[in-house]
């Protein structure tokens, strides 16, 4: 089936008006301030935000709620629950009524959303375990080596994070290094790669400096004068840790679980490389309606679906950190 991907008259009309408006601002602006105020150099970036992140937005949403040919349904959705309707067809006609207990409705997509969760929520629980410890050693004032880490930490983000994937099938192959390595040392070669743990460990390698730097950025900032009364009270390193460490670097914890559980949640090219076609995450079924099947109306829908996940995962963000205390890579 082909698809008709052409835009109804009405979008182009308002991505236009909208255009046009925009420009009609920046000259109001202009004529009622005598010239070019401060606030005005953040305009190409406002049209900027308008045409790459606000107007595929609304093409999103319009494909999610309508079919090939541009009518309104809400089918697309429907098809997130009822996935595997036609696998579901065939085992009835096979079993007839005994096929039924066989039947899970939903069972592609929602499935294998809930194993993307899994996936992310496993890569943030050991990001956080990996992460926090380093981070609280980098910004201990006694370390004359913290800023060097810092740095061993960004260098390879220099690198295409596509690279830094490929990378990883060099060291997990079965012809790799650590293969290499145990066989000369007398040991059988062991499946690396194409299974899930190849999966996370990818993704905590790629996500890991996420977490890292918003917890780094609150322990740099934190008052030391804090930790030292607390030992003058009384409370040893673990007290002093769990006390007053801890608590204040709460903003730096959620905002890093926040960058870290939101992009694996949607990756795609990890399971591809490091899975081996073994395991699908939600970012993969989205990418396959779209470039696979070019079905984008189930794919938008779909992408919907975790807008609103992340969405809520940006809401408990706000909560948990209201003056944004959390800090970022920068």
């Amino acid at each position: 089936m082909r698809y008709d991907m052409s835009l109804p008259w009405w979008a182009w009309a308002v991505m236009g008006a909208g255009l046009v408006a925009f420009i009609a601002m920046v000259g109001v602006s202009i004529r009622r301030n005598s010239g070019i105020k401060r606030s005005l150099f953040a305009s190409p970036y406002t049209l900027w935000m308008i045409i790459f992140t606000v107007v595929p937005v609304i093409l999103i949403g319009y494909y999610a709620f309508t079919d090939a040919s541009g009518a309104f349904t809400l089918d697309n959705f429907r098809n997130f629950w009822d996935s595997n309707y036609e696998s579901n067809k065939v085992i009835l006609d096979v079993m007839g009524d005994a096929g039924a207990a066989y039947i899970t409705r939903g069972t592609v997509n929602v499935d294998t959303l809930v194993y993307s969760l899994w996936m992310a929520f496993l890569c943030t629980v050991i990001c956080l375990m990996l992460g926090y410890p380093a981070a609280l050693f980098m910004a201990d004032r006694n370390m004359k080596l913290g800023s060097s880490l810092v740095v061993l930490f960004i260098i390879p983000m220099w690198m295409n994070f596509l690279l830094r994937t490929i990378a990883w099938m060099s060291l997990l192959e079965d012809s790799g290094l650590i293969n290499t390595c145990l066989k000369w040392l007398g040991f059988e070669g062991v499946q690396l790669m194409y299974n899930s743990q190849a999966v996370l460990l990818g993704m905590v390698y790629n996500f890991l400096p996420f977490m890292v730097f918003p917890i780094y950025t609150v322990l740099s900032k934190m008052d030391h004068r804090l930790s030292e009364a607390a030992a003058d009270l009384g409370c040893n390193s673990f007290k002093t840790l769990y006390k007053v460490t801890l608590p204040l670097s709460i903003p730096g914890i959620v905002s890093g679980i926040t960058m870290v559980f939101m992009p694996s949640v949607t990756t795609f090219f990890i399971p591809r490389v490091l899975g081996g076609g073994n395991t699908m995450m939600f970012g993969d079924l989205i990418e396959s309606k779209f470039l696979t099947e070019g079905n984008w109306n189930v794919g938008s829908a779909l992408s919907l679906i975790m807008m609103v996940l992340i969405l809520i995962s940006l809401s408990i963000l706000r909560k948990a950190d209201p003056n944004n205390d959390g800090g970022g890579i920068a």
